[in-house]
């Protein structure tokens, strides 16, 4: 064997030796987070509580936040069936009385954000709407979520709400809701099924107007009178693993510092108060 051969092989040994010891010696955490929070949460809190989970991360070394993100109804229900879940954070008080009647969440109730909703259009406009007034025309595409939905049963109010204004007539709603194609099981399908030009029209939050999403969808406003304003309630999970970590979440969610996430994220920031 040459020198420069035994040269080589030494080389190598010391690499690879430099290698195991690296990786025994490297600190367990940076591998596998101590704990890991379950948040459930409603698609419309995604970009808002992932960003709020991030900054609680660097507080707490250690600590990793799993979001789980879909319509409110899924969420309680994977819960009563026996998800394991440390937060639960919903678009409408409906469903976060559907958990606590069952005991699916313990402690305070609070809500922690608002949220209005808009009619968005693609910004082709192919059926070329002008107006909320042109969603009740025959033949055109509407998407919403389904009514089991908050943002669908929101949806379905506004529209009941206008049929009260003269200015829309009194079977604004009935002819509208004729219109649907289909019921979406979250805001965020809502959403991508307009953005792609699947659809005509949706009724989605504000907050979901992201400037992402403006590039290819129109906003058309809906009147004050006739608006919803959405309550999100959070709460902790009965039997949660982690409550601490849970509790420091909720407390990051209500903080200034969280307030001023959602509300740059589209929501509407809350002096924190517990639902009637």
């Amino acid at each position: 064997m040459t020198r420069r051969m035994k040269t080589m092989g030494f080389a190598r040994v010391m690499a690879a030796l430099a290698w195991v010891c690296a990786v025994a010696t490297a600190p367990a955490e940076a591998a596998q987070p101590s704990t890991a929070l379950q948040v459930f949460a409603a698609a419309s809190l995604n970009d808002a509580l992932k960003e709020i989970g991030h900054k609680l991360e660097r507080q707490r070394p250690g600590l990793a936040v799993r979001l789980n993100s879909a319509g409110s109804q899924q969420l309680a229900m994977q819960i009563e069936q026996g998800a394991r879940a440390d937060v639960f954070a919903s678009a409408d008080e409906r469903w976060m009385t559907y958990a606590k009647d069952r005991d699916l969440v313990s402690g305070d109730i609070t809500v922690f954000a608002r949220n209005r909703l808009v009619v968005i259009i693609p910004k082709t406009n192919p059926a070329r709407i002008r107006g909320l007034r042109d969603l009740s025309r025959g033949g055109l595409k509407l998407v919403l979520g389904a009514d089991a939905v908050p943002v669908g049963r929101y949806s379905r109010i506004v529209l009941r709400n206008l049929a009260r204004d003269p200015a829309f007539g009194s079977d604004f709603a009935t002819l509208t809701l004729r219109n649907v194609v289909s019921e979406e099981e979250n805001v965020k399908s809502v959403v991508g099924k307009v953005q792609l030009g699947e659809a005509d029209a949706g009724m989605v939050y504000r907050s979901d107007v992201t400037p992402a999403v403006a590039r290819f969808v129109r906003v058309i406003e809906i009147p004050e009178s006739s608006n919803i304003v959405a309550s999100y309630p959070i709460a902790i999970v009965t039997g949660s693993e982690h409550p601490d970590a849970a509790r420091a979440f909720v407390e990051m969610v209500l903080s200034a510092e969280g307030q001023a996430v959602l509300a740059r994220r589209g929501l509407i920031a809350v002096t924190a108060t517990k639902p009637e």
